[in-house]
């Protein structure tokens, strides 16, 4: 009788990180590994549930360039293709194939790795996540994958992805921003800088405007993310008037920021002055993150 292989989660990050290296590192000549075989490029087709779906044209044909100088040094990672004999189907190098293409390559060097449909996904968000034109929402959504698909925790990611944790916290906090501040920093109009210190602010919008309007560095961004325009310029504001205007403090603040990095969904607390008691809000934006959550509080029972 044939031993039923575990597969899925059962792999390891680690395992399936061994398998995918950076695609810019094809064109350094030594990097490359041995393929298993060679593959007509017309046996060859891309992954239909590729999470990424917009190749620029320019890095392409920059590319296809040096693979016509020096070939395909990186071998693409393929499976067999399910139903079809001799076709393969790509995990990992679609940008790799479409340059071979415009260089008129007959064949590719290819590894054959036999991932099911849950390994597939996990490594095509992976190598997402190493693109160096990443910008700090697409990283921080691709780490929101992993850790919401797969049940990856930040130490986990860190380790196997060689970052560190609070580099994948502070980006994962990137999430919190309202939709219009997240698509400034993904053209580029904001920094991620910028948008960490928007984080804390009481209307991130109307300050991110202001920062792109005026070009603020993110010191200027810091110090008006601690200042509401409603407290008067030259009066200090102490703690207990603080507490009874409403306004959280500090530490209030950072652990919110901590809890809802750790959670990847948006935490309030609100704590009644002076009592040892309040409450504690969690947003979550999808059913697949209230499972997630109901997840996380059972496995602490």
């Amino acid at each position: 009788m044939e031993k039923k292989r575990t597969r899925g989660l059962g792999r390891g990050l680690s395992a399936l990180m061994a398998d995918v290296t950076h695609e810019d590192d094809v064109a350094a000549v030594g990097s490359s590994r041995r393929p298993d075989m060679l593959v007509p490029i017309e046996n060859v087709v891309p992954n239909p549930d590729q999470p990424r779906r917009t190749f620029t044209s320019s890095q392409l044909e920059e590319l296809a360039s040096s693979i016509r100088e020096k070939g395909v040094i990186q071998p693409l990672i393929v499976r067999p293709k399910p139903g079809s004999v001799g076709q393969y189907e790509i995990v990992a190098g679609e940008r790799r194939w479409r340059a071979a293409q415009m260089a008129k390559l007959h064949e590719l060097p290819v590894l054959v790795r036999d991932f099911n449909d849950i390994e597939v996904l996990e490594v095509a968000i992976i190598e997402n996540i190493q693109r160096a034109d990443l910008n700090p929402i697409e990283e921080a959504a691709g780490f929101k994958q992993l850790m919401e698909k797969f049940g990856h925790t930040q130490e986990k990611l860190a380790q196997a992805l060689g970052k560190s944790r609070s580099h994948i916290a502070n980006l994962m906090r990137l999430l919190q921003l309202p939709d219009e501040v997240r698509e400034m920093l993904q053209e580029g109009q904001l920094s991620a800088g910028h948008a960490r210190a928007l984080i804390t602010s009481d209307d991130p919008v109307m300050l991110a405007r202001r920062v792109v309007d005026n070009g603020l560095s993110v010191r200027a961004t810091e110090q008006l993310a601690k200042k509401p325009d409603a407290a008067p310029r030259n009066v200090r504001v102490g703690p207990a008037a603080s507490k009874a205007l409403g306004e959280k403090d500090a530490d209030t603040k950072a652990l919110e920021g901590d809890l809802s990095a750790a959670l990847g969904m948006k935490i309030e607390i609100d704590h009644m002055s002076g009592q040892e008691s309040g409450k504690l809000s969690i947003r979550y934006e999808s059913l697949e993150q209230l499972d997630a959550l109901c997840q996380i509080l059972s496995e602490a029972r």
